[in-house]
């Protein structure tokens, strides 16, 4: 059967959507709240770990003391020695978006820490070879800064993907 429906593809620069319009009020952070961003997450498997670094940006920029608590594979975020065909090289557009992006966060204020024995047991890395800046930390913190959130009620962010 042919087609009968015929729509003209909007022309490039035409606007689909009211991107004005914000349903819910533009909250910023009250002095001294904090959020903790929790990644389990593999590099570039999906957008979930760089999603949650530039809701983290976003954190900063509305005022909380950020902090990301990279585990599991999540620490592979914080390898300072990707690129290609040099280290620190982009081998096409987005390449290095996510150590941008944790550079990013350094600069702006956010704290990041990368699980040692990820690093170590999972991936065979160093501390030296994380971004300048990240701190490496005790497994056994992932549960205590977990719980350092709950009683300084601060906003979490979770996220676990294998």
């Amino acid at each position: 059967m042919p087609k009968t429906v015929n729509n003209p593809i909007p022309a490039e620069g035409e606007t689909l959507f009211d991107a004005e319009e914000k349903v819910f009020p533009d909250i910023k952070a009250n002095p001294g709240e904090k959020a903790f961003v929790f990644i389990h997450s593999v590099p570039y498997e999906g957008s979930v770990a760089l999603v949650n670094l530039l809701t983290s940006t976003r954190l900063v920029r509305k005022g909380f003391d950020v902090n990301i608590v990279l585990y599991g594979p999540g620490v592979l975020l914080a390898s300072g020695t990707r690129g290609y065909p040099s280290v620190g090289k982009e081998a096409f557009p987005g390449h290095m978006a996510i150590n941008n992006q944790i550079k990013t966060l350094l600069k702006e204020g956010a704290t990041i820490y990368a699980c040692r024995f990820a690093m170590g047991a999972l991936y065979g890395f160093r501390e030296d070879d994380l971004i300048p800046g990240v701190k490496a930390f005790n497994p056994l913190d992932v549960l205590d800064a977990a719980l350092t959130a709950w009683r300084e009620g601060a906003f979490q962010i979770n996220t676990w993907t294998v």
